[in-house]
């Protein structure tokens, strides 16, 4: 490289550099207004953080509870944590806990972790993306003006964490999205539905035929008293998970095939999996969607079962209602309008949130001109929750690489990355950097859609 080329560089990662320390400078006065906020208290740590991390904590103006964790060693780098879920029913300090247990590397690597609990359970994106924000804010008041904030979304809270970024534009500085439900919810959950239809096609009991009759896309019926250990011992009668398999009838097994087969979820994701479609899809009802069907599986032809015609005449079918929709698109479904740098992981084999999900992603992104801000990579894993401390390490120093210097990582990089990154937190790295997504419709039956 030449020196006219080696200075022309030099000023470009300058000016780069000089526009982030100017976001940050006037992030306040860019965000729409919100309320101060009470001072945090000091409280204990939980297990699992560095030697002389401090820690805070409390409840915010619109009730959700929140941690803050801040290492000895802290450089002014923030991560903004948004968890995954949703979890149904009124927010716990113990779930921030939780949360913040789950992701101890951020302060063991040196970083200042903050996480929300969210005001309110469910699936309402942008309330927790409003409650990410009010925390982020709190920080600024009353701890510091973090040198870079970085906003974290895992799973679910990837997708509240894309709405955030775009919401508040000049808030945060670069976006991480670790095994992330990012097709938005009307499109993420529609294997859910299908799960339900085939499940009933097998098993009858969900609803049994002595109970009243309800849509399926409803979840259970207002009012239900269905709990999650009665749904298991329905699912267990017919299917026999909790059984080792030399115990189950010929039939068992063949229904277990049939649903892992033709909705492509491995047989110790069934449960999980069902427990979604019945609770979540209850909330989604009651309190999303104003009581009209989101999911709808018209014309979805299932493939995988011993008799795939029989299964496909026998399932119920539901037509999506376009009001209910585009209502909870309008909370749930990502732009792809995100100003800064997007960083993304994804396990392969995730069973929970289906890879596929992330060529979604990349198409939004695209259709929003915002391609070029967006890096996707991806690992050899079967997990969902989490991958591995060197894995998410070497995300955020690309990140920071990215924002700092004007280095776009590559998916290469990042494996090197990690690679470094196992000597001091020694783990696994599983990327793939030559892999890319199928379309999400090669993973779920297509269907006609309003």
């Amino acid at each position: 490289m030449n020196k006219r080329r080696i200075a022309s560089a030099a000023l470009g990662a300058a000016l780069l550099s000089l526009a982030l320390l100017g976001a940050c400078a006037h992030r306040a006065a860019e965000s729409p207004p919100m309320p101060p906020e009470a001072a945090p208290q000091a409280r204990a740590c939980p297990s699992g953080m560095p030697a002389d991390t401090r820690c805070l904590g409390g409840q915010d103006s619109a009730g959700a509870f929140y941690l803050i964790a801040i290492p000895k060693d802290w450089r002014g780098e923030l991560v903004l944590h948004s968890h995954g879920g949703p979890f149904l029913g009124a927010p716990t300090m113990k779930r921030v806990e939780e949360d913040l247990q789950r992701w101890s590397i951020m302060p063991r690597a040196g970083y200042a972790w903050a996480g929300s609990s969210f005001r309110q359970g469910g699936v309402a994106v942008r309330a927790a993306a409003e409650d990410t924000e009010r925390l982020r804010r709190l920080f600024v008041q009353h701890v510091a003006q973090p040198k870079l904030t970085l906003l974290h979304g895992q799973s679910w809270g990837a997708s509240v964490a894309a709405i955030a970024a775009e919401m508040y534009p000049r808030a945060y500085d670069g976006v991480l999205l670790t095994s992330g439900v990012l097709a938005g919810g009307t499109r993420s959950y529609e294997f859910r539905l299908d799960l339900r239809v085939v499940y009933q096609y097998l098993c009858n009991n969900h609803p049994r035929p002595e109970e009243p009759p309800y849509p399926l896309w409803r979840g259970l019926p207002a009012g239900s008293a269905l709990s999650q250990a009665e749904l298991a011992r329905r699912i267990n009668d017919c299917l026999a998970l909790d059984k080792p398999a030399a115990e189950r009838s010929a039939e068992q097994a063949r229904k277990i095939r049939t649903i892992t087969e033709v909705i492509q979820i491995p047989e110790r994701n069934i449960l999980g999996h069902l427990n979604w479609a019945t609770f979540h899809f209850q909330d989604i009802a009651e309190k999303r969607s104003g009581g009209a069907s989101v999911f709808g599986n018209t014309g979805a032809q299932y493939r995988g079962s011993d008799d795939d015609r029989a299964l496909n005449a026998g399932v119920l079918r539901y037509a999506a209602d376009p009001a209910a929709v585009a209502r909870f698109g309008a909370d749930t479904d990502p732009g792809g309008r995100i100003a800064v740098p997007v960083l993304t992981v994804h396990g392969i084999r995730d069973p929970i949130a289906f890879v596929e999900l992330q060529h979604s992603f990349g198409e939004t992104m695209a259709r929003a001109g915002r391609a070029g801000s967006l890096v996707q990579t991806f690992s050899d894993d079967a997990e969902h929750s989490y991958l591995s401390d060197a894995s998410y390490v070497a995300l955020m120093e690309a990140l920071k690489a990215w924002l700092r210097e004007g280095r776009k990582p590559t998916p290469a990089a990042v494996a090197q990355g990690c690679e470094r990154a196992q000597a001091q937190f020694p783990s696994s790295c599983r990327f793939r950097p030559d892999y890319q997504p199928a379309s999400l419709e090669t993973r779920v039956a297509p269907r006609l859609r309003p």
